[in-house]
């Protein structure tokens, strides 16, 4: 445990430029948000995804999926994520620090946070071009038994509908990410800046234990902005790609449809599991970017 309480001991400096220590950074902290959360998000996407009534629980959605595919189950469409995720990862905290760094100034202690959360915004806007198809992608692999693999489901996509099967869905990830990011950002950073104002540290300074405690706070302070908005990309993203078959036209078709189907429960499917995710999850990221940033510096 005092591995954990104690921050890790002083590396020399590699020979990188600071981009580059934020993107390796980020794609280390996405590989451990995809390790640690994937078990979760597959739970999540089959409630989200499945009509109604075929799940009781997320339990009993947990339960059928061991039955049904065993254990491997719970990381069925992991390879996208982990390669994906990690890029995505890596562009936001590239563009969350480029973005920190350009609404700083050297006669500034910290970020305020309108900026703090312009930042997340822009970080997470900029991710969307990678995040559209590799969530795409791994939420027809979670929900469909129809493609072969990654590979097979985006050339089938692609011999759908070109590039616009592959990012399908592209508009309400901009809009979840945009406003998610922002706030996800904001609360980590916040509590960050607070933390060594408080306690008169660096950041470098601060234990691993409290990045952990942190990356979950803003993981709540994500969902708690944009979950209703991921439940409508999830429809989108698992609609037929056949214009002829398709459930919704876009957005408000979709969150229109829903609400005159099911109410505000419609948009709150798979919400516990994600809950429980989240702070391991997001824990896992912000650490491991942590820790990461600190072995390069």
């Amino acid at each position: 445990m005092s591995e954990l309480l104690s921050p890790p001991p002083h590396t020399p400096s590699l020979r990188l430029s600071q981009t580059q220590k934020d993107l390796i950074g980020g794609s280390i902290g996405g590989i451990a948000q995809v390790l640690v959360g994937q078990p979760f998000d597959i739970i999540k996407v089959r409630i989200q995804t499945a009509p109604t009534g075929t799940y009781a629980s997320p339990l009993d959605c947990a339960t059928k999926l061991l039955k049904n595919d065993g254990p491997m189950g719970f990381y069925k469409g992991t390879l996208t994520p982990l390669l994906g995720i990690g890029a995505c990862v890596s562009i936001q905290f590239g563009a969350l620090e480029w973005s920190k760094r350009t609404f700083g100034a050297p006669d500034k202690d910290c970020v305020f946070l309108g900026e703090l959360y312009a930042s997340g915004a822009i970080a997470g806007v900029a991710n969307t071009i990678v995040a559209t198809p590799v969530e795409h992608i791994r939420i027809r692999l979670q929900t469909q038994s129809t493609f072969a693999g990654p590979l097979d489901c985006a050339r089938q996509l692609y011999a759908s509908a070109g590039i616009a099967g592959i990012m399908k869905g592209q508009v309400s990830t901009m809009w979840r990410d945009g406003l998610g990011y922002g706030s996800y950002f904001l609360v980590y950073e916040w509590l960050v800046q607070n933390h060594v104002e408080k306690h008169g540290v660096d950041r470098k300074d601060i234990a691993p234990i409290w990045s952990v405690t942190y990356g979950a706070a803003a993981g709540y302070g994500l969902w708690a902005t944009i979950y209703p908005v991921d439940v409508i990309k999830s429809k989108l993203q698992t609609d037929s790609l056949d214009p002829t078959k398709r459930q919704y036209s876009g957005m408000i078709d979709c969150a229109t449809k829903v609400w005159r189907a099911h109410g505000w429960r419609g948009f709150t499917g798979g919400l516990m599991p994600t809950l429980i995710r989240s702070p391991f999850a997001n824990g896992a990221t912000f650490v491991a970017f942590e820790l990461a940033m600190r072995a390069m510096n």
